[in-house]
Order: structure tokens, then sequence, then C-alpha cells
């Protein structure tokens, strides 16, 4: 297993601090969300049916033409390198950790490249994976620079996979609209945005044909009635989305100053997340840790990730342990 952010009961035990005394900035998930409409009881007992209108919704919120719902786009990430064999295949890095692993341990040619190698890889290459905008750097690639690479791919049937998981926050930038185009794979997360990751639940849009074979080898009833439902409706309430779009964005931008006040200017970031290139990565997690803060930390490169604070009093809490950092003997910029 990848390690990943979110793994608040390890962090509890690791450093002695009860799991209610924690500031959890770590998984760039919202940290607040909407308000979730009541459960009707037969959505309990009855088997989930794909006629409940949550693909009208998510094709309505994604301006796409064909979509499939799944496990959370991580259950898309780890079956798509099943249905080819043997490809050449590119990950533009640092990113998700899980799109390579899934590609090499189905056997395919790996290649791990910054974004400035593309264009010299890219003929040699049946499937590029891309993270837009990046995780963790933030980078956001322009949708003609993405559309140039798929038309190279998609003329040898090759695939341009774009994970847009936190692209929410600035649907402008999304290659939703052009999904259905041969080649063309763009990976949704519900959970981040909407603040509903246990929900499980996360888009594939592509053309129909694809969709099919992924939606045969995932089998029946990949997303459970309760988080179709929850779906549905939170998918279609766009005044809802369009206040959680603007508080992100504020937030974020909030986050960047405070980090740049405290000297830790960020590299990158989008709406849900901010990520500070740092030496002493370890040392100022493990500083955070210790006073209840978790954040992502990143060896390669060494670096950090910091969520968005839920509220006022932790704001003011992250706020205070930064100063405390940059006032003590551990500081070293």
């Amino acid at each position: 297993m990848l390690e990943h952010g979110g793994r608040l009961r390890a962090a509890a035990q690791a450093f002695g601090i009860p799991l209610s005394d924690w500031l959890d900035l770590s998984t760039g998930i919202a940290p607040y969300g909407f308000e979730v409409p009541a459960i009707p009881a037969d959505v309990w007992t009855r088997l989930p049916e794909t006629e409940d209108g949550l693909e009208a919704a998510a094709r309505d919120y994604y301006h796409a033409r064909s979509l499939l719902p799944v496990a959370g786009s991580q259950a898309a990430i780890q079956m798509l390198p099943r249905l080819r064999r043997q490809l050449q295949v590119g990950v533009v890095s640092p990113c998700y950790s899980e799109h390579a692993e899934a590609w090499r341990r189905e056997g395919h040619r790996l290649f791990e490249f910054s974004e400035g190698g593309v264009p010299r890889a890219l003929d040699q290459l049946d499937v590029l994976v891309v993270v837009n905008p990046n995780n963790p750097t933030g980078r956001l690639l322009a949708p003609a620079q993405l559309l140039d690479w798929h038309a190279r791919l998609a003329e040898r049937g090759g695939w341009l996979i774009v994970d847009e998981a936190f692209m929410d926050p600035t649907p402008g930038q999304s290659l939703a609209m052009h999904s259905h185009l041969p080649g063309l794979i763009v990976l949704r997360s519900f959970g981040k945005f909407f603040a509903m990751a246990g929900a499980r639940l996360g888009f594939v849009l592509a053309e129909a044909e694809l969709l099919g074979l992924l939606d045969e080898a995932l089998g029946p009833w990949p997303i459970a009635g309760p988080s179709r439902f929850i779906g549905s409706a939170l998918l279609a309430d766009r005044q809802a989305q369009r206040d959680q779009r603007e508080r992100l964005l504020t937030d974020a931008e909030r986050l960047a100053q405070l980090l740049t006040a405290r000297g830790l200017p960020p590299a990158g970031g989008c709406g849900l997340f901010q990520w500070v290139l740092i030496e002493q990565s370890s040392r100022l997690y493990e500083f955070l840790a210790e006073r209840g803060i978790l954040v992502r930390r990143y060896r390669h490169p060494s670096s950090l990730r910091f969520g968005l604070p839920p509220d006022e009093q932790g704001w003011a809490r992250l706020e205070m342990a930064l100063a405390t950092y940059k006032g003590s003997r551990v500081w070293a910029p």
C-alpha cells in the first residue's frame, strides 16, 4: 500500500495525541461540505438502480456526453491498466503515486518524466497520464496543450488519461466537454470538492465504447445506493456549488498568504491545497504533528502539502504553530 494523506488514526497513535485533538490538513479534501438530504429508508434496503438520476445529474454537472460512476476515481485508476496489455506508458511526475503503481503492477513498461519531457516522449507512448491540476504541485496545464497531446496519441490509437480530481474549483479548465473524443479519458472525484470522500464516488468520462468495457470489468453495483442518492442531490445543487467554489478559492488564497507570511511561500497550489518546497520537510512535519496538526509530507521532492483549515479556530491554530516554528531553534530558512 502506498502512503496517503488522511491517516489520522495512525498519526494519533504515533504521536500520542487523542484523535479528537487533531487538525487534519493532510488530504486536500474540502474541510466543509454541503447540506446532505435525508436518505430514504428504501435506499438502504434495495439494490442500487442506474435509473435513479445519478448519471444524468453527473452528465449535466460535468458537461459530458457519456460517463460511468465508479467507487471513487481510484477504482478506475486500478482498472484501466487491465483493459490493455504491454503498453508504453508515460506518467507526468511528481503526481498522485497510484497512477504509476497501477500501470507498473499490470506489467506495462512505465516511464516517469516532468512536463518538459512530454514532447520528446510522446511519439513512443501508447498512454500518457496527467494529473491536472497536479497533485501535489497544483500545476494547471492549459486545455489546448492537453488536447494537442491527445491528438498526437489518438492518431495511433493511444490514450490520454487526465485525472481532474482537484478541478472542481476551476471548472473552466476542464477537458470534460471533450471527453467523448476517442482516446481521451477524464477522471473526476466527487469526494474532494463535495467533502464526501467517505461516499467513495467518482466518475470516468470517456467515449461510450470504452465505458462499456470498464463497466463490464467492474461488475454490477459498484456504487452503494446511499452514495448514488447523495451524489444525485449534490450534483444538481447549483447554488451550493457556487458557494462552495467561492469559499474554497478565497480560503486557498488566504492559506497562500499565511504560509508566505511565515516564510513558507507556496511553490504551487489550487482551490483545495497549497504546496511548499522545503528541505526540512520532515522536521516541519514532525513539529506540526507534535502539536496535533497533520499535513502531507513528500520526500521526492522534499515538500509539504497543506489543506484548508475548517474554521477560524483551525486557522488560528495553524498560524500559531507556524509562528512558533519560525521562532524556534529548529527553523532554518
